[in-house]
């Protein structure tokens, strides 16, 4: 698939950030106070170190999904799910690390390649214009902050694709990036996959990033409990201001160690940048599971299917960004699943590794 089609096909752009419909009636019903510590956590004193920079997940059971009015249809039915154990990068991969794997292997990333114009034709209507070849130049998808409240529902007011945008120039050719210890940016999936590989690791399931997301907490809503985020004492890089034209923020991504971890250690389950899965997102998934009954380590890899585009596969990404608000993407919270296509890049979408136990 072409990373153009993102800008052709405004709702697979729209999918980043979902206005949720009754958001503040929905939130009143939901329960609050933090979650409840779960027996595989409880047995566990500390993260267990795997290998630099990797912590042990638990083998556990927990139900997956949510069936809260302020949830997405595509969160239900909640069904159980048991999850092996394994090993997870404690951070979002950064800057550093995916340098270094770029000088070892001299990888060139999706975003720094033109746009294949053949392959472009075989996800958009028959007929479509072929772009302009400014279009169709390396390039990547950049948030720009409005200067005044716009309406929620044109996400081209502050989209944009930008040539040169790409992991080394997160805002455009003339920028750098904020620093060595915030997360990659502008990265595919198939960026994230050679990365891993090289690694010798993979990307989690949803199944997987959901659970650890958790920390060891039972019915959550973050991965620090379901306590709403306090500004004066943010757990995560979330949008703090009113989304998307006033922000009390100066940059966009934070260093991936700057807000505390969850029970498991992990960092940034939610907020600062989207990560990646390695499942396909079927907007009827979850339908297909409950019906199995407790299902053992979940992997969605035969179909994918979303309705607002049946025919552009895509994947499913977790744990939301510096974008989310919950007036707006409430996607920080932890049952939250939205998709994107693999040649998707873009500033607010980075990824993490697992490794099998």
């Amino acid at each position: 698939m072409n990373k153009f089609y993102s800008i052709l096909v405004p709702l697979l752009i729209f999918t980043f950030c979902h206005s949720y419909a009754d958001d503040k009636a929905a939130k009143k019903k939901e329960p609050c106070g933090c979650g409840k510590v779960s027996k595989a956590s409880a047995l566990i004193s500390a993260p267990k170190i795997a290998q630099i920079g990797m912590v042990e997940i638990p083998s556990g059971s927990f139900m997956m999904g949510n069936n809260d009015p302020a949830a997405k249809p595509d969160e239900s039915p909640v069904h159980q799910v048991k999850i092996d154990a394994f090993y997870m990068d404690e951070t979002e991969v950064t800057n550093e690390q995916f340098q270094k794997f770029v000088k070892e292997t001299s990888y060139v990333t999706t975003a720094e390649k033109p746009v294949d114009w053949e392959l472009l034709k075989q996800q958009i209507p028959p007929n479509t214009p072929k772009p302009s070849a400014d279009k169709l130049a390396p390039g990547s998808l950049v948030f720009k902050q409005t200067k005044h409240p716009v309406s929620l529902n044109d996400y081209s007011q502050w989209w944009h694709w930008i040539n040169g945008a790409d992991w080394r120039h997160p805002h455009g050719p003339k920028s750098k990036i904020l620093g060595n210890d915030h997360p990659v940016v502008h990265v595919s999936f198939e960026d994230a996959q050679a990365y891993c590989k090289w690694q010798g690791k993979r990307l989690p399931t949803e199944a997987e990033r959901e659970w650890a997301a958790k920390g060891g907490l039972e019915n959550n809503k973050y991965p620090w409990g379901n306590e709403e985020v306090d500004v004066t004492k943010p757990q995560a890089n979330i949008w703090e201001g009113e989304f998307p034209h006033k922000s009390n923020k100066i940059d966009w991504t934070t260093p991936v160690k700057k807000y505390p971890p969850n029970g498991y250690g992990l960092y940034d389950m939610a907020g600062n940048v989207w990560e990646w899965t390695s499942d396909l997102y079927d907007a009827h998934y979850y339908v297909t599971l409950d019906k199995q009954g407790s299902v053992v380590n979940p992997h969605n890899t035969e179909k994918s299917f979303d309705p607002d585009d049946p025919n552009v596969k895509k994947y499913v990404i977790r744990g939301g960004s510096f974008m989310c608000h919950n007036s707006y993407c409430w996607g920080y919270r932890i049952s939250a699943r939205m998709k994107t296509s693999p040649d998707s890049s873009m500033i607010n979408l980075g990824f993490r590794c697992v490794k099998d136990k």
